[in-house]
């Protein structure tokens, strides 16, 4: 079964990144991935209204983030193996478990504190997994 295909009236990233703001004076530590939290649009390309409830819950279950910050020793293992051929950077949409992720606001936009290791995979658009 193809993803559900959503009504982005404007790129969902630039949105983030407007509603975010200036991050620059904030600091992320140890192997951390500071993300933000992707909620789906009201409606699907195809015209169909996501209740509000619905879209709510993604603050909770959602399981897609965009990277805007990562700690110093972010993908970093001497041993070679975590993150051998892993290469994830600031603006990459990824994959996490939803109860992996510490929830906090930052500047009113609801974001997730992600340890490295939890970020279980890197996608090429938010609305690729649900």
């Amino acid at each position: 079964m193809p993803h559900m295909v959503m009504q982005h009236d404007v790129d969902p990233k630039k949105e983030l990144l407007k509603q975010l703001g200036d991050i620059s004076d904030m600091d992320i530590y140890h192997n951390q991935l500071l993300c933000v939290v992707y909620t789906r649009p009201e409606k699907t390309k195809s015209g169909i209204l996501i209740p509000d409830q619905n879209r709510k819950e993604d603050r909770i279950q959602s399981k897609v983030g965009l990277v805007v910050k990562m700690g110093p020793d972010a993908l970093e293992d001497s041993s070679g193996t975590w993150f051998k051929g892993v290469n994830i950077k600031i603006g990459d949409w990824v994959v996490f478990r939803p109860s992996d992720g510490w929830s906090i606001t930052v500047n009113g936009v609801l974001c997730r504190m992600i340890d490295d290791t939890n970020i279980r995979g890197r996608i090429a658009h938010p609305d690729q997994v649900w």
